[in-house]
């Protein structure tokens, strides 16, 4: 269990990885904030684990806009600490490059890369005034190997990962921690419903990578995983 209530913002907690991270930090004491453009979710999940007695502080925002970002990160930071930030948002087209229309791709870049780096810059002053912080982003297996049919999803993803590895050098000086996880094939909306019905067994659940995120972040202070890369055992799909 947590020492002291550590605060915790996890981004696109609606579903998938993020709402899975949002129940175990929950379940280990930590002041959980929670976002995703999608509200009814959030008090969905909140209802729920308020059986066991947990709560959530719920805060709407669509990463994709810099200005509802920053508001955000003041609104939580005016009555609490984050001592972590995971960096979970993302959506995805499953298309090839000449049928990826301008806007998809906006969509892609806005709210994978753009929205990450928005947060990051949000809480990045509080975290070096305090002395430390963890920053996890949520990549894929896509800065890895190279997917067909994922090349906005993959330039966001691989633009985060240059963006982040680079941040990780210039914070170490103020004890901030940024790892990068990196998974495959997980069990999540994000999958087209056929994908998921035909090889969810051989998928891996996100309630595992959860625990994960609970682990690395539960590290020891002067230890820092600075990638992990997780895979189905039986390999990517």
């Amino acid at each position: 269990m947590v020492q002291e209530k550590s605060g915790v913002w996890i981004t696109g907690a609606s579903s998938g990885i993020g709402k899975a991270a949002a129940e175990e930090f929950a379940r280990i004491g930590c002041r959980v904030f929670v976002s995703a453009r999608r509200v009814t979710e959030l008090e969905r999940l909140n209802k729920s684990l308020k059986k066991e007695k947990l709560e959530l502080d719920i805060y709407p925002c669509n990463v994709a806009s810099s200005a509802n970002v920053e508001q955000t990160a003041k609104k939580i930071l005016s009555t609490h600490k984050i001592d972590c930030l995971i960096n979970n948002a993302g959506i995805t087209s499953f298309k090839l490059v000449e049928e990826n229309s301008i806007n998809e791709i906006d969509d892609i870049i806005n709210t994978n890369l753009f929205g990450s780096i928005y947060t990051i810059k949000a809480v990045l002053p509080k975290m070096i005034e305090q002395g430390g912080g963890t920053i996890i982003n949520i990549l894929s297996m896509v800065t890895k190997k190279v997917f067909t049919n994922s090349s906005a999803y993959a330039a966001s993803k691989n633009g985060l990962m240059a963006y982040t590895n680079v941040l990780r050098e210039e914070v170490r000086k103020y004890k901030i921690k940024v790892i990068n996880i990196i998974p495959g094939a997980t069990v999540t909306p994000m999958w087209p419903q056929e994908v998921r019905k035909e090889s969810s067994e051989r998928m891996m659940a996100t309630d595992d990578i959860a625990r994960l995120l609970v682990w690395v972040f539960l590290q020891k202070e002067n230890m820092i995983s600075e990638e992990i890369v997780v895979r189905p055992i039986e390999g990517d799909l």
